[in-house]
């Protein structure tokens, strides 16, 4: 066994999707400055996406299982605590997490980071990846 292997870091990435609505609006302004500023994102009606998300799982190779973090627990992780509470929902009116937060695909990245943190091996560093459309994505951590 080549015992250099499990003395670098390696990233496992699983990649989920997950459909949801929201609207943006920062209730301190009118209806005008909102419109101003989100424009289309702003509609009363709400809009929704086809969210696509990647978590990244960056960590030491265990020499006893070969992996930094078993897929399979990854994608269960993801679909209890995010898809589960996310998927076909109405981000502002349904999440908890929304209720005085603007659900920009930055902040939504944020809480996802969030809630998966605490349940990932603290010796293991996080990335959320989330694509809102297919040319626009944020990172966080950047």
């Amino acid at each position: 066994m080549n015992e250099n292997l499990f003395k670098y870091k390696t990233t496992v990435i699983r990649r989920e999707h997950f459909n949801a609505a929201h609207r943006l609006e920062n209730s301190a302004w009118d209806g005008s400055r909102n419109r101003d500023v989100f424009g289309k994102c702003n509609n009363v009606n709400y809009h929704g996406h086809n969210y696509e998300l990647e978590v990244m799982v960056t960590g030491f190779v265990d020499p006893l299982t070969g992996f930094v973090m078993d897929a399979k627990v990854l994608s269960d992780l993801i679909n209890s605590e995010v898809l589960d509470k996310f998927d076909h929902q109405n981000l502002n009116v349904d999440v908890e997490e929304f209720q005085d937060l603007n659900p920009t695909a930055e902040n939504i990245a944020f809480v996802i980071y969030s809630i998966l943190r605490s349940k990932i091996n603290s010796n293991h560093d996080l990335k959320i990846r989330l694509y809102e459309t297919p040319r626009n994505y944020v990172e966080y951590p950047a």
